[in-house]
């Protein structure tokens, strides 16, 4: 195939280039659709032969209308004769099913688009017994850990709507917010070193969080393996100024109301017992730090790949054996950048509790701003999961995905246990949110995984040249929501227009059985970068 340097876009690949495999001359669009089944109303599957190599099939969750999306993503492609942007999804899909010690399938799930190496939207789990099983940075994402928590409280809308402008300006005021946006919690070099390797443990040392907001975050809020002498100095300098920041893109604070309940008693566990209740939604990551323990690590891995003959069909599927020194280097560094979102997420946490606490003159505690989950959406972690009716440990790759375990799963906390994992899925700007909770099903069908939120529609570029941000906030002032944003001229990029329907991809997944619905939020105010 045509081979485009700008598909590299964050990785610069120079004379020894990472193996890849020799793709065949492109085929028609008619052809490529003899490689797809559509298997019940909602699933398709990507056969073997779609790309060389594949060890496994894939497969790919959609409605009709995510489907059109996926099809004419295709055709595109192939008008294209292979120029210009990402592959598209499918493409992604079928590729990461050739890599070495894959297990079971490549999973799409309904908000899958475009990414780097893998798609946006894109599981897949590899044997960690497989001597040849990889870990691949375009698995997990640039923003490792970019994720979501939401908070509860005891306040109604009646209570906000009267005092929503300026609960806005207070959270706008206490979060750090935008495009090279600096904390305003005291971090020096030594307490960002303890910071990446403790996570939450810190924030709850250093009384920036409370003791069950820990038993209430995926992971506990801390990867054990994390080791932050794998870690590069760039990475630990982008990182120190900006621990307790918002960032810019899809990262929002939001001020929800709950607009609809379907599940009584998973929503009752969590403590959201009536529609109008208000809770606050924090969508973040690992900022800048993230960001270069990826690029670090993709530089090291174009060297490891050739050393021990790792072939892939993308470059952008740089990857290393999971017991390789690469490998382990960028599973401790990768601990560390998740560790670091975590403490982040805690931080804007601290802050949006002494905001609301200021504007309503009274504790967070009064106000019962409690933790209700913090899930992960880039991120690859160790699992137990049965592979052929065996227990296998997997590293489970989940990127623009979300952990959703089942009732009764261990690794879930007390709370939970008889309603499964909470499952947050943000909205896109000004769209509504939602929390569902993991099933049996998913287990099976996707280890224990379900979308992450709305997907990508249109690229960001797309959306700046056929969006004005003034209407775009003039509509959301229209709806009644209040907004606070940094940089007023990068709003176009996350309008409701540029994403998929964030009802349908959750619609998917709960038709699919992936996950179960359990309750609608909508937004009155939006913080963003």
């Amino acid at each position: 195939r045509p081979v485009n340097p700008a598909r590299w876009p964050h990785f610069h690949v120079g004379s020894s280039a990472v193996a890849e495999f020799r793709m065949p001359e492109s085929r028609s669009y008619n052809d490529e659709l003899n490689y797809l089944d559509k298997i019940d109303a909602n699933t398709w599957r990507i056969k073997t032969g779609f790309v060389p190599n594949m060890m496994v099939d894939g497969y790919f969750y959609v409605n009709d209308l995510l489907e059109k999306l996926m099809f004419d993503e295709l055709r595109q492609h192939n008008r294209a004769q292979g120029f210009g942007g990402f592959l598209p999804a499918m493409k992604q899909i079928a590729n990461v099913a050739a890599l070495p010690g894959i297990v079971k399938k490549s999973v799409g799930l309904p908000d899958v688009h475009a990414g780097y190496g893998f798609a946006i939207g894109n599981l897949a789990a590899f044997d960690m017994s497989n001597p040849e099983a990889v870990v691949s940075p375009g698995g997990v994402g640039f923003d490792i850990n970019c994720g979501v928590r939401l908070l509860r409280t005891n306040l109604d809308e009646r209570d906000v709507q009267p005092v929503k402008d300026e609960l806005a300006q207070a959270m706008f005021d206490h979060i750090p917010v935008g495009v090279g946006s600096k904390g305003v919690i005291p971090m020096g070099a030594r307490d960002l070193e303890e910071a990446l390797e403790m996570g939450v443990d810190w924030s709850l040392r250093e009384g920036y969080a409370w003791a069950e907001d820990k038993e209430h975050c995926e992971e506990y809020g801390r990867m054990l393996n994390a080791d932050q002498s794998a870690v590069g100095s760039k990475a630990k300098k982008r990182g120190l100024p900006q621990l307790g920041t918002l960032g810019a893109g899809n990262h929002y604070a939001e001020i929800q109301v709950v607009d609809e309940i379907f599940d009584d008693y998973a929503s009752q566990r969590m403590g959201i017992d009536h529609k109008g209740q208000v809770v606050v939604m924090i969508h973040s990551g690992s900022r800048g730090f993230g960001h270069q323990v990826a690029t670090d690590a993709l530089v090291a891995m174009e060297k490891s790949m050739k050393r021990d003959k790792v072939l892939t069909n993308d470059r952008q599927l740089a990857c290393a054996r999971i017991s390789s020194p690469e490998g382990q280097e960028y599973l401790k560094g990768m601990a560390c950048a998740a560790n670091f979102a975590w403490v982040n997420r805690s931080s804007m946490t601290f802050l949006s509790r002494q905001a609301f606490a200021k504007v309503f003159n009274t504790t967070p505690d009064d106000l019962d701003m409690h933790l209700i989950y913090d899930v992960s959406h880039n991120i690859a972690k160790m699992e137990e999961h049965i592979v052929d009716g065996k227990q296998t440990t997997l590293l489970v790759h989940r990127k623009g995905s979300t952990r959703a375990f089942p009732p009764h799963h261990p690794l879930i906390p007390v709370d939970y246990q008889l309603s499964g994992q909470p499952v947050l899925i943000g909205g896109t700007m000004g769209t509504c949110s939602y929390v569902l909770t993991g099933t049996e099903k998913g287990m099976e069908q996707t280890f224990g995984t379900t979308c992450h939120g709305a997907g990508r529609a249109w690229s960001r570029a797309k959306s700046r040249r056929n969006l004005d941000y003034q209407e775009v906030l003039d509509r959301l002032a229209e709806k009644g929501i209040s907004i606070r944003v940094a940089s007023p001229k990068l709003v176009m990029e996350e309008a409701p227009e540029s994403y998929k329907n964030v009802t349908d991809v959750v619609n998917t997944c709960h038709a699919v059985g992936i996950s179960k619905k359990a309750i609608k939020l909508r937004p009155i105010a939006v913080i963003k970068g």
